[in-house]
């Protein structure tokens, strides 16, 4: 049977600014948080920073004309904030912008409709010098920086994200630590995650003011598919514990204009969250033109151990626990196949995640603001670099999202993650997610086998057949 998906539906790729630009030192830009974390020894491996990444920042005309080559109708990508606002407050640096405008000029004169996200993890320094998210100042810091951008490319760009994965930037920036500025205090953490809901409810407000009525708006979130390893009642808790953690702490507030209940409860040994102010949670919930979602592998938990160490849950190993208050349960790997990151294949929690939010978000486009696989990608002897098993795992998650439009899912886009290989945070160069392989010695560029499976998905909206295993 074919699988054919709606007319105007996406198909897009996206990237992050620290993970792609490189030219971390030009035109102004400043540090974020991310170049100091890179440049402390032992927190990125093998030492790799994003200096340089795949220097995107002189190379954007021929990544956008290969973009365009590959018939791609959507490109996500985000803006440095240190590099337009490079002390976090006060005036924006024009050379910054300016860079964002050319870049979504060229989008827009290769037929590709642009989508900005705000803010991907790169604080810049001098904010989180200033308290970052755990301050509350720094939510107020970023609505001003939302307005300041929306200003000067609203007239462009009609696709605005506020922020991408709160979740990473609370729990493994100020709880596990393995993520920039590498913080360890489960309070802290909390804090973040609440300035991170309040900053998109400010920030979704600047937008308003700023971008035309054509204009939609929402947030990437990347909830998890909580199951429990077991029926026991124990193995129960342990799922609704990560869940809030997880999904509810944003869903709550964002969806809902409330905190779960069992968040406060499960986290009253740490906080009694005073930090949220009377009206911070109708602030938060701000209308939704679409809601992000980031998938890339289930989450199966336990109660404590007899198990696996439960600080080892796929976010990089740490002595320190990215859910506070749930530091006791138990994370399982799935049997099954596993991409290079030891994340299983499982589109399944893609369907259910969908599903649950076409019943919890009625009304609100959904967006698969980022899904793919990293692979131990390399060129054959002619150059080519062919990639079967990144095929086939896309090929069955997006017959699963073909699946979930069957069952009533309202989806409207699909942003494979990512464009091509770059800087993968804690993991340095030695991970690839690309669907273009990058030489890092040469910067050369070379489209593999998925991209070009993926340009024909693009460009006929029929899934095409994947290799046999």
């Amino acid at each position: 049977m074919t699988e054919s998906f709606p007319p105007g539906f996406l198909w897009g790729t996206a990237t992050a600014a620290y993970q792609i630009e490189g030219a971390v030192r030009e035109d102004g830009r400043t540090p974020s948080i991310w170049d100091t974390f890179a440049r402390t020894p032992g927190k990125v491996l093998g030492g790799d920073t994003g200096e340089i990444a795949v220097d995107h920042y002189h190379r954007w005309r021929d990544d956008i004309r290969m973009m365009a080559d590959l018939g791609l109708t959507a490109y996500r990508f985000s803006v440095s904030w240190p590099r337009v606002q490079p002390t976090g407050r006060g005036p924006v640096v024009q050379r910054g912008l300016d860079f964002y405008r050319a870049l979504t000029d060229e989008l827009l004169a290769h037929g590709i409709r642009p989508s900005l996200t705000l803010y991907h993890w790169d604080l810049p320094q001098e904010l989180e010098d200033a308290g970052g998210w755990p301050a509350r100042d720094t939510a107020y810091r970023f609505a001003e920086y939302a307005g300041q951008v929306a200003g000067a490319l609203g007239d462009r760009i009609d696709l605005w994200t506020t922020l991408n994965e709160p979740w990473c930037s609370a729990f493994l920036g100020y709880g596990s630590g393995v993520h920039a500025p590498g913080r360890t205090d489960p309070v802290a953490a909390l804090r973040a995650a609440h300035h991170l809901n309040l900053a998109h409810g400010l920030g979704t407000q600047a937008l308003r003011a700023a971008l035309p009525a054509r204009a939609q708006t929402g947030i990437a979130l990347n909830p998890s598919a909580v199951r429990p390893l077991t029926l026991s009642p124990q193995d129960a808790d342990a799922q609704r514990r990560i869940d809030a953690l997880a999904n509810r702490a944003f869903t709550g507030p964002i969806l809902k204009g409330a905190y779960p209940q069992d968040l406060f409860a499960d986290t009253a040994r740490l906080t009694d969250w005073s930090f949220v102010d009377a009206g911070d949670e109708s602030t938060i919930h701000q209308r939704l033109d679409f809601l992000g979602i980031n998938y890339y592998a289930p989450t199966v938990v336990s109660a404590a151990p007899p198990g696996p160490d439960p600080r080892r849950d796929g976010h990089g190993a740490s002595a320190h626990s990215p859910w506070p208050g749930a530091e006791d349960v138990a994370f399982h790997q799935p049997p099954g196949e596993l991409t290079a990151m030891e994340w299983s294949v499982d589109p399944t929690g893609l369907y259910d995640l969908l599903l649950r939010y076409t019943r919890e978000a009625p009304g609100v486009a959904l967006m698969i603001t980022e899904n793919g696989a990293a692979y131990d990608d390399k060129p054959g002897t002619d150059g080519t670099v062919h990639d079967p098993d990144r095929i086939r795992y896309l090929h069955a998650h997006l017959a699963t999202v073909r699946r979930a439009i069957d069952a009533g899912a309202d989806v409207s886009g699909y942003f494979l993650w990512s464009l091509m290989d770059n800087f993968e945070w804690s993991y340095g160069y030695s991970k690839r997610f690309g669907a273009v392989y990058v030489d890092y010695e040469t910067q050369q560029r070379t489209p593999k086998s998925s991209a070009e499976w993926y340009a024909r998905l693009a460009r006929t909206g029929v899934l095409p057949e994947a290799p046999a295993a």
